[in-house]
């Protein structure tokens, strides 16, 4: 049987609910005991002539409290079961993000985001499942037969006796079950773990897949992934059917035995009516836990084999930097990128010698054509990736040398797919600042003009949808906005923030950041060029390469790449508008 002490005993609150909900099941069991009897002499008085009007009212007034106990302990055994696990979603998530937030920049950029969601998302929810049904399940299986037995063995020893010794066919069936799901099930994690970072990787990368057009050789790579994942996943349910139909055969088969044994010891007359029918319509009692618990036993096997993965992270030893010095501000940031070159591979050369200075408390925004290499410097200078050639230093200090936590509080990136997590308001702000009181809230959500929507929709209690499906596209970027306000980071990069939202949202953003440059350094990358006319020093990229620098005027009149964009969104811009006046 599968029983994992230390994720039991990473949840201690567990055993007591897991205990609460075996003694519920048992009394259900109980109660199903008295009803099986009453109906039993119920019948077998009815057959000797003896049944009258009051004894039939009192078997009946029992059988019904019977079953009225039995629904009551039965709600009662799954709201045990629920509490069981209640904490454990939350505490393993929390251990994983603790545990990816513990390690340098370097080291949690080298664990797969998709295994990362994967384990923290099904891998946690099938954890779950091993907690409020199959351990329950478990103690119960092996405390139901003994009760059973012990009832029964008075009524007729032969009987019960064999009817014990048929029950633990199904576990020795589920022992044997173990050896091949468990090679089974860790394989089928493996490939869709790797499934699943190839199908991100190659998603994240399309642009530039398309670019250097290697998507059609990406995308043979996957359906050959994509079928091994298919053969492991109709190897585990084949597993799974032919394993349940064993444990059937065996459940039926064990109440059979155990009913005709009863039928030969009444022909004999060694077993009363009443004996009879209790044995007839309790021999199945003995193996429904059990099988039960073969069914739970397959989900148990996944939690189990996906816990292995969320420890094997756990457990990953953090490389320390004893050399890691603390982010060091003066007057502001300033980032100096020298002779930097980055490729994804030998021949995706993306950034190509790129020297340039960010000022501090100014808009610096970085423009260029899509595959230009913007979204790519963005992660260099998050840290997400690591350049082979060149540096980047912040206020005179090579990135690399930060810890990790002193880096995130002082830098803070707003991307065109912020994240907006199910959950209260409130509790998605105090994610920048858990510290923050509601009225600092409200006071970011009043600089990106939220706050009244979010008082007229439930204050900071109000109920946010996972992803913000209940908000717009620019609420979900104002939000993500008032969330890095609430940071309070010295250096904001935004991301494409501007994109695919409506005009006024666009309108709030830009005159929210024209505020923020006051005191901060900004960092805007920025695909629609009417943005770059309020920057004060603008980059032009092309193929990963500085081509041109100035502001909006001398980009203007020197009438080079920068101009010629800009000109050509311009009429773009003004051809929709006349469409829509049209």
């Amino acid at each position: 049987m599968i029983i994992d002490k230390r994720l039991i005993n990473m949840v201690p609150s567990s055993k007591k609910w897991i205990r609460t909900t075996v003694i519920f099941q048992w009394i259900a069991l109980l109660a199903g005991i008295i009803s099986t009897s009453s109906f039993a002499f119920f019948f077998q008085q009815a057959y000797n002539g003896l049944l009258t009007l009051s004894s039939a009212t009192l078997l009946v007034i029992v059988l019904l409290l019977a079953l009225m106990l039995r629904v009551w302990a039965g709600k009662k055994a799954i709201r045990s079961s629920c509490f069981a696990s209640s904490n454990l979603k939350h505490l393993l998530r929390s251990m994983i993000y603790q545990k990816l937030s513990s390690m340098p920049l370097s080291q949690s950029q080298q664990q797969s985001t998709s295994s990362v969601i994967q384990i923290a998302s099904e891998g946690v929810e099938s954890i779950e499942v091993y907690f409020s049904r199959y351990l329950p399940q478990l103690f119960y299986s092996l405390l139901a037969p003994f009760t059973l037995f012990l009832f029964l063995i008075f009524f007729n020893a032969p009987t019960a006796i064999i009817l014990l010794i048929c029950v633990p066919l199904i576990p020795l069936s589920i022992m044997a079950v173990n050896k091949i799901a468990k090679r089974l099930l860790s394989k089928y994690w493996s490939l869709y773990v790797r499934l699943g970072s190839s199908f991100l990787d190659n998603l994240q990368g399309l642009v530039t897949l398309k670019i250097y057009q290697d998507d059609d050789f990406k995308a043979q790579k996957m359906r050959d992934e994509a079928e091994s994942f298919r053969v492991i996943t109709m190897k585990v349910l084949t597993m799974q059917l032919n394993s349940i139909s064993v444990m059937d055969l065996l459940a039926y088969g064990g109440a059979a035995i155990g009913i005709l044994t009863a039928l030969l010891q009444f022909q004999s007359g060694n077993l009363s009516l009443f004996g009879l029918i209790v044995f007839i319509l309790l021999s199945y009692e003995f193996f429904i836990p059990l099988r039960l618990l073969g069914s739970f036993f397959h989900v148990a096997m996944n939690g189990k084999a996906a816990s292995d993965k969320i420890f094997a992270l756990l457990d990953t030893p953090v490389q320390e930097n004893k050399s890691a010095v603390d982010f060091k501000t003066k007057d502001g940031i300033e980032v100096e990128i020298q002779q930097l070159n980055f490729a994804y591979s030998e021949q995706k050369q993306v950034i190509k010698n790129l020297t340039l200075t960010i000022k501090p408390k100014q808009l610096t925004i970085f423009v260029g054509k899509s595959g230009c290499g913007k979204s790519t410097l963005v992660s260099l200078l998050m840290g997400f990736y690591q350049a082979q050639e060149g540096k980047i230093l912040f206020n005179d200090q090579v990135a690399t040398t930060f810890t990790r936590e002193s880096f995130c509080r002082h830098v803070a990136l707003v991307s065109n797919n912020s994240y907006v997590f199910k959950g209260t308001l409130r509790e998605n702000m105090l994610m920048a600042n858990p510290t923050a009181t509601d009225d600092e809230i409200y006071q970011a959500l009043n600089q990106v003009n939220l706050a009244n929507f979010v008082r007229e929709n439930g204050g900071l209690d109000m109920i946010l949808l996972s992803l913000g499906k209940n908000l717009s596209g620019g609420q979900i970027q104002r939000l993500a906005l008032a969330r890095a306000l609430l940071h309070d980071a010295d250096l904001y990069i935004f991301d494409e923030a501007t994109s695919n939202i409506d005009i006024e949202s666009e309108e709030i953003i830009l005159q929210f950041i024209q505020r923020l440059k006051r005191n901060k350094t900004i960092v805007m990358i920025s695909h629609r060029l009417a943005n770059a006319m309020l920057a004060d020093q603008i980059y032009v990229l092309q193929q990963g390469e500085l081509i041109e620098q100035g502001n909006h005027s001398e980009l203007m009149a020197s009438k080079g790449i920068y101009a010629e964009m800009f000109n050509q969104q311009k009429e773009l811009e003004n051809l929709r508008s006349g469409d829509k006046n049209a």
